[in-house]
């Protein structure tokens, strides 16, 4: 799963002045730097030294880095890389951080991920590993698609390269539809006219898993700055009090509610762990559209029914006459990797990450997760036979210039908060004006806490 990448900033901020103590002794902790460097080794890599590397075990799994690990290895013969998986990212780590010896590499998502707000001093800029000479001679940052800085950068600090450029949108199944003549809506109300017919059918129009409630937070979102365009999406991302009250957002929930009401979502999401809602979905057919990052199809392999011809469709749009055409796309690269400043091995890490960039690695990547990730050329134009990454391709052909993306939810750490209110709301435990209200008071309390630090979004 690659759930929302937040974690509570209250938790891990209790720690933030402790690991601002910590950071500027770090490199009394032993870090390996200087040593031999030219373009095979433009970091200095130890001879002997150990990479230690821990992985969000989520949608994408950890071996496509103990693949880029197992490259390292035969460049550097001597290096012993260690790749450790994890699902609590900022439980497990941060008393690593107070302790001045982090991991090397690291995969800050799920949902357990640290906010960003609790520990931008504490990591190194990753221009330095962009600026460098890929696995081919060519330097990284020419290899690489467009923009990969933006969704890393917290104010004036590029400090997390997302490895994977995930798009998000609503995935059904093509034969389903097909089989039916159904079209794939455009619009909310056009999703609820579908709805409709999937009752007649016995079938729900949407469902979800509790730990996954927000996925639906992520979907409105993207429907809202669709309807209200920059004036939408720098509210959302400056948290500007009374953001959720806006109309766009307004029409959302009253036509997710009616969704609710209306008996269209599948009941006892609540109580459902969410790859076993998912697979209602992609295995037993039961409702009819998922919204979700483009990780979705990976991670139902195992369970997605003969034939379902995973595709992709924008989020949905509330009007025909929207700020942004009803083919813009929420899409950014994803899975942020970020390497510490205190790293006992700060070469080796940024090493890994550069295998990781190259063209062998980031090809096994896409072919065996489905997914492309940010570095160029490495997704054939038959997806490795999935229709989910071919229409992937198509989503981002069709948006075009009107791609968008916002990271307030994952800077200042609000998903634990709100999942308790999705999950409330997506039941039919709260009308809109409740719901609103819930949320508003949760993003209102990250705007007047003076102890969080603000990134204004202009």
């Amino acid at each position: 799963m690659k759930f929302n990448k937040t974690f509570d900033r209250r938790t891990f901020l209790r720690g933030s002045t402790a690991l601002a103590a910590v950071a500027p002794f770090a490199g009394l902790f032993g870090s390996t730097r200087a040593f031999a460097q030219d373009a095979a080794n433009p970091f200095g890599v130890a001879e002997g030294s150990t990479v230690d590397a821990v992985i969000f075990n989520g949608g994408y799994g950890i071996d496509y880095v103990e693949f880029a690990a197992s490259i390292m290895q035969k460049n550097h013969p001597s290096v012993t890389v260690k790749v450790s998986p994890s699902t609590q990212i900022a439980q497990e780590l941060q008393p690593r951080f107070l302790g001045g010896n982090p991991p090397d590499l690291i995969d800050n998502s799920g949902a357990q991920a640290i906010g960003f707000s609790a520990i931008l001093d504490q990591l190194e800029d990753m221009n330095a590993v962009l600026d460098a000479p890929s696995l081919e001679g060519v330097k990284i940052r020419d290899t690489l698609v467009g923009g990969v800085e933006k969704p890393g950068t917290f104010g004036d600090k590029f400090v997390a390269l997302n490895y994977v450029m995930t798009v998000y949108g609503i995935w059904y199944s093509a034969q389903l539809f097909e089989d039916n003549g159904w079209t794939p809506p455009t619009t909310w109300a056009e999703a609820i006219e579908l709805g409709k017919k999937a009752k007649e059918k016995g079938l729900y129009l949407f469902g979800w898993g509790k730990e996954a409630a927000t996925y639906y937070r992520t979907t409105a979102v993207a429907s809202a700055i669709k309807e209200g365009g920059d004036e939408v999406r720098l509210a959302v991302d400056n948290f500007t009090p009374g953001f959720w009250s806006h109309p766009a957002f307004q029409a959302v929930f009253t036509a997710l509610y009616e969704i609710i009401q209306g008996g269209m979502m599948k009941p006892g999401g609540a109580g459902t762990q969410f790859t076993a809602a998912q697979a209602q979905w992609s295995n037993d057919q039961s409702f009819l559209l998922y919204p979700s990052g483009s990780w979705i199809e990976n991670e139902m392999k195992p369970a997605t029914k003969a034939g379902f011809r995973m595709t992709g469709m924008p989020e949905l749009s509330v009007s025909d006459n929207g700020k942004l055409p009803k083919t813009a796309l929420h899409a950014t690269a994803g899975e942020p990797f970020i390497i510490p400043i205190g790293a006992l091995n700060l070469a080796g890490g940024k090493e890994l990450l550069r295998t990781m960039l190259s063209k062998e690695a980031a090809t096994n990547f896409a072919k065996s997760k489905l997914a492309p990730t940010i570095v160029k050329d490495t997704v054939p134009a038959d997806g490795f036979g999935s229709t989910a990454l071919v229409s992937q391709s198509k989503l981002l052909a069709d948006a075009g210039n009107d791609v968008f993306t916002w990271n307030s939810f994952d800077l200042y750490g609000t998903n634990q908060d709100e999942l308790v209110v999705w999950n409330s709301f997506l039941d039919g435990k709260l009308d809109v004006a409740a719901f609103t209200a819930a949320l508003q008071a949760i993003t209102d309390a990250v705007y007047n806490d003076a102890s969080v630090t603000k990134v204004v979004v202009k």
